[in-house]
């Protein structure tokens, strides 16, 4: 059964998801990225009601039952191997446009069932540098879950619901801190509990994240200086 919070989460996801002017300049962008030669792709931010056990925190705006669907990347992988990252990939040829691509990567990736996903919208292209691709994140609301899991294991290694509230609380929240060489990265980061396993959301999922729930006005205030460093 849905909660009174988790409707009006979904109202409000609604209403970012329709609102053509956000994000009109990604604060998290790079200073300089050629949009012309990039490729496409989408990833699917599913939020939904969770099945069992609510969030443990119950300080924020968000609601305790309200989660978003996450996956670890596989180890083994050349590209962004080991990250919690949003289902998704590379918009084919054959694909509808990112909400098709979205759907049928999280199917491919997750398992689930994508007549039971109500899309609400996309947030506009936001780029990847790392990889050269432009991301169009959409929105979605699960409103008939099914079971997940992983799907192909030379992919991922864990698929998990990570609860929104928890996720928000300040004990869980990091500046993420990467060094490449002469230069260092800064990303938003969550820490997430699942199945007995610890996960960093951070990168360009965390960038997402922050910018999605701190839109909706639930970010609660959080120590930028407690940083977390990341092996490249």
């Amino acid at each position: 059964m849905t909660s009174p919070g988790a409707t009006t989460a979904r109202a409000q996801l609604a209403a970012l998801a329709a609102d053509p002017s956000w994000p009109s300049e990604w604060r998290h962008g790079p200073v300089a990225f050629d949009a012309t030669t990039a490729r496409a792709a989408a990833v699917l931010v599913l939020f939904g009601v969770l099945d069992h056990v609510p969030a443990q925190h119950a300080g924020t705006a968000a609601p305790r039952d309200l989660d978003v669907l996450l996956l670890a990347r596989a180890a083994t992988l050349r590209s962004h191997a080991g990250q919690v990252a949003f289902p998704g990939g590379r918009v084919d040829p054959d694909d509808d446009g990112p909400v098709a691509a979205a759907l049928r990567e999280a199917r491919e990736e997750t398992g689930l069932d994508p007549a039971g996903v109500e899309v609400l919208g996309t947030l506009a292209r936001l780029p990847l540098p790392v990889s050269g691709h432009l991301v169009t994140p959409v929105v979605g609301w699960w409103a008939r879950p099914t079971p997940v899991a992983v799907v192909d294991h030379a992919e991922s290694a864990h698929v998990f619901r990570a609860p929104v509230a928890d996720l928000l609380d300040p004990v869980n929240r990091r500046t993420a801190v990467v060094r490449r060489g002469p230069r260092t990265f800064r990303s938003p980061a969550f820490l997430v509990h699942a199945d007995g396993t610890e996960h960093v959301v951070w990168g360009f999922t965390g960038l997402v994240l922050d910018a999605v729930l701190d839109r909706l006005g639930w970010t609660e205030p959080w120590d930028r200086a407690r940083t977390l460093d990341l092996p490249v």
